[in-house]
């Protein structure tokens, strides 16, 4: 028997690609075309004046120059990513790319910022005047005319779509660096690229577009980088292990709104207990708060109650909140600039705490104070480390935890690290435009690096115990604590940027109390 049913043609790669429009409706008539690209009035100015981050970027700028002299820089600030099928994720352009530029919230997909090599000196200036061995220029893809096709027909770019885009005016002035059309980046990359010509260099990981055609260049032209991309990675990292002022500004910024969130998680718990989300009350109201007072979250708000809280990165999120147990809640605002803090408390559902959970977060808290205390210029990075450990294996030697034999000096050493068991996680990370700052930077200026001031991080010691730990007794079953703070490293010590949120167990309690009437 023959089967008569027609066999259909093999779509082409370009018609399944097309086929992510078929909701699309729009006309296409000559009539329509001319009708929707006429009779407007003038844009609205959009108002903008030059940013207050434009000195500051300056300076960063001329710092990277100055370790990269001849070379053609590029740090691409990322494409838009698909969330699903023909829909976005809200734009954040790369850190390094932020960090050079002062560009924050959602601006400015597809933009490349590529420092030219100029003559030694005559380049653009940083903070103190002196010319740097580069010009910047920022390739954008500006505002289109009204009558251009992308102004009513492009769902990514068109102004009838997303709202007026800034002119090349616009970004200049905001930024203080020459705005070019996106269009110019290939002819301007390739300029003088050869084997015995300018090397070119990209920020990779933020644009994989930029990457090839960077790696299309460098093959055209018969050129290999003396240096590796990765260097440049690295020293992008590297230039923000010590924030500036308006660094700081930003991070006391953050930390601020990030407090408030916490105290709106607080009056929000009685209605977590009573939802079979309870997790989800706690997200969501600090997840609100980060929206409506900054850019959003910095990253994933943990909240993490009763057993959840041994997760070290516990997002889902969904589980119930009980009263007599913990709660532990690791959010961060991250504001316009985007710049994050990156906060911890543990807190007792029903605001008390019991005897064991109190023995536990008096340890982590004892431990988090004696890395405040080396955290000083002059100390190494890993020293925070050191103290806060210290503390941690003294105080399960005490309570009997350790293995038979093992006091806490044969755990500290390197064949022992028994007390690791209970916290796997280190104590202290970079903070800044990422949560994680400054990771690609060399181990010798990170976790081997002296402190310096300007530097902010996170200090941040933790106990887990599982719910089916046989190494416990059962009264620390199922119990997290971690206590977090953001910490700015002074001239002559360092300062908590997070010290209003209370982190002493009796102030946790009052300060429940209050809030909660």
């Amino acid at each position: 028997m023959t089967d008569a049913t027609p066999v259909a043609e093999t779509a082409t790669a370009e018609e399944i690609a097309e086929r992510v429009n078929n909701r699309s409706q729009r006309p296409d008539s000559a009539a329509f075309k001319a009708f929707i690209t006429s009779q407007w009035g003038p844009r609205p100015d959009l108002g903008v004046e030059a940013g207050a981050a434009a000195p500051f970027t300056a300076e960063r700028r001329a710092q990277l120059s100055a370790r990269f002299p001849g070379v053609r820089l590029v740090v691409p600030a990322g494409s838009l990513k698909v969330r699903s099928n023909d829909t976005d994720y809200r734009f954040r352009p790369h850190s390094a790319f932020a960090h050079l530029t002062g560009l924050g919230t959602d601006q400015e997909p597809d933009a490349v910022l590529v420092l030219h090599p100029t003559a030694a000196g005559e380049g653009d200036p940083g903070a103190d005047g002196t010319g740097s061995d580069h010009h910047a220029v920022l390739y954008v893809r500006p505002l289109a005319a009204r009558d251009t096709e992308e102004f009513y027909a492009d769902s990514r770019y068109g102004e009838f779509w997303v709202g007026a885009r800034p002119s090349l005016d616009d970004v200049t002035t905001l930024t203080g660096i020459e705005a070019r059309h996106v269009d110019e980046l290939r002819d301007a990359l390739a300029k003088d690229v050869g084997a015995d010509g300018v090397q070119v260099l990209v920020v990779t990981g933020a644009d994989e577009a930029v990457e090839t055609l960077v790696e299309a260049i460098r093959t055209e032209a018969g050129a290999e980088a003396e240096a590796a991309d990765e260097q440049l990675v690295e020293a992008a990292s590297e230039l923000r292990l010590v924030k500036d002022e308006l660094e700081v500004e930003q991070m006391r910024e953050a930390v601020a709104r990030t407090i408030e969130g916490f105290e709106q998680v607080v009056r929000s718990l009685p209605r977590a207990v009573e939802h079979r989300r309870g997790e989800r009350v706690i997200e969501t109201t600090f997840d609100a708060h980060a929206r409506l007072e900054g850019n959003a979250v910095g990253y994933e708000t943990i909240a993490a109650a009763g057993e959840h809280a041994t997760t070290l990165h516990w997002t889902s999120n969904d589980g119930v909140v009980r009263p007599g147990e913990l709660v532990l809640v690791d959010a961060g605002v991250e504001v316009d600039s985007l710049y994050t803090a990156d906060v911890t408390r543990t807190l007792p559902v029903d605001g008390e705490f019991t005897d064991v959970q109190r023995r536990v977060y008096r340890a982590v808290l004892d431990a988090a104070d004696a890395a405040f205390a080396v955290a000083r210029p002059g100390s190494k990075f890993r020293d925070l480390h050191a103290a806060a450990m210290e503390v941690i294996a003294a105080r399960l030697e005490e309570w009997g935890l350790l293995p038979d034999g093992v006091t806490a000096e044969v755990s500290l050493s390197a064949e022992g690290q028994q007390h690791r068991r209970w916290m796997v996680h280190g104590t202290s990370h970079h903070l800044g435009l990422d949560v994680h700052d400054c990771a690609q930077a060399r181990r010798e200026l990170y976790l081997d690096g002296v402190l310096e001031p300007g530097m902010v991080f996170t200090i941040e010691p933790g106990l887990y115990f599982k719910s089916d730990d046989l190494a416990v007794p059962a009264e620390y079953r199922g119990m997290g604590v971690r206590i977090e703070d953001d910490v700015l490293v002074t001239a002559d010590g360092n300062e908590n940027l997070s010290a209003a949120l209370p982190r002493t167990p009796e102030d946790v309690e009052a300060w429940m109390a209050r809030l909660r009437g």
